[in-house]
């Protein structure tokens, strides 16, 4: 089955994921904002740990308008933009278009789907170290895998099918039985490195190499890991140590949050923090320490809008 590809955000994580698969051959449109113009012109450029590539043309549009209707959309814009998706997933999807979101936090799908009922709606989580450092130009520094699952009954089929895509891609790709439980284990990460990253204006070596900072990120991602169990997702300690691990392993990063920061843009404090903690608190735990980072990434926005 050949299926017709959408990518929406092709940012750091979109422009990789999205390059592979046009590497690869598949039939993917991208719709693109800023980067239009460049893109068109000049292709798309990613410099990555895999091997370096530059693909030219590509199919690039600046209007979901002007856009095929596709089987498969990859979403891949931050959590923040979410409240466009409606208005841009209308011209390019039909009944049976899966709408697949590769974005960090929790609650995610479940807001699409309520936006757009019927919608077929998956959900992705990336693990990876990429970012965009021009019009058009991708770095990617590191790891890669991706773990994708269902959110509604229908669409099984498709999503197993992108899996294959990726794989062949390239990215090595799991299909997640439980897509609650795989965002779960992606808030452990998330939810200490990237707040952390703002509040201590550091990035994961700096954080890994100072003692204070690696056992301020062990206990919320231990708290996350809590949380999970609460929430009946089965989650062991152990997980909180794999994750340091792999972080103390990872080359050094800045993540997408600290990026959004620096670069005065919303940073997703909703997805990744604020629905964590209400889901939390509705099974009856309370995400104490995560809640007050909650609460000073706030603070630090909110400061930063007003200087504006």
């Amino acid at each position: 089955m050949k299926l017709k590809y959408a990518l929406i955000g092709a940012g750091g994580l979109g422009g990789y994921y999205g390059g592979k698969l046009a590497q690869a051959g598949a039939d993917i449109h991208f719709l693109l904002r800023s980067d239009y113009q460049q893109v068109v012109n000049n292709g798309l450029r990613v410099d990555s740990v895999k091997g370096d590539f530059h693909l030219h043309p590509v199919s690039a549009y600046a209007s979901a308008e002007d856009m095929p209707v596709c089987d498969v959309v990859l979403v891949c814009l931050k959590t923040t933009s979410n409240h466009l998706l409606p208005e841009l997933l209308k011209p390019i999807v039909h009944d049976q278009t899966l709408v697949l979101l590769i974005q960090n936090g929790l609650g995610i799908e479940d807001e699409l789907a309520q936006a757009m009922p019927g919608l077929n709606v998956a959900g992705g989580l990336a693990f990876i170290c990429s970012q965009k450092v021009g019009p058009g130009h991708i770095q990617h520094l590191d790891l890669g895998r991706l773990i994708l699952g269902m959110h509604s009954s229908e669409g099984e089929d498709v999503l197993k099918q992108v899996c294959q895509d990726f794989e062949q891609a390239g990215v090595p790709t799991t299909f997640s039985e439980d897509l609650v439980l795989s965002r779960w284990q992606k808030l452990v990460w998330n939810v200490p490195f990237n707040g952390l990253a703002v509040v201590l204006d550091a990035s994961t070596n700096q954080m890994m190499v100072n003692e204070d900072a690696k056992e301020l990120a062990q206990e919320l991602m231990l708290e996350v890991v809590h949380a999970a169990n609460h929430c009946g997702c089965s989650l062991e300690e152990e997980f909180a140590a794999k994750m340091i691990a792999t972080t103390m392993n990872m080359t050094p990063y800045a993540p997408s949050m600290k990026q959004d920061f620096d670069y005065q843009r919303p940073m997703e404090i909703e997805a990744i923090y604020a629905q964590p903690v209400k889901t939390a608190r509705a099974a009856g735990f309370e995400m104490k320490k995560t809640a007050m980072l909650e609460r000073q990434l706030r603070f630090m926005e909110a400061r930063q809008q007003a200087k504006k």
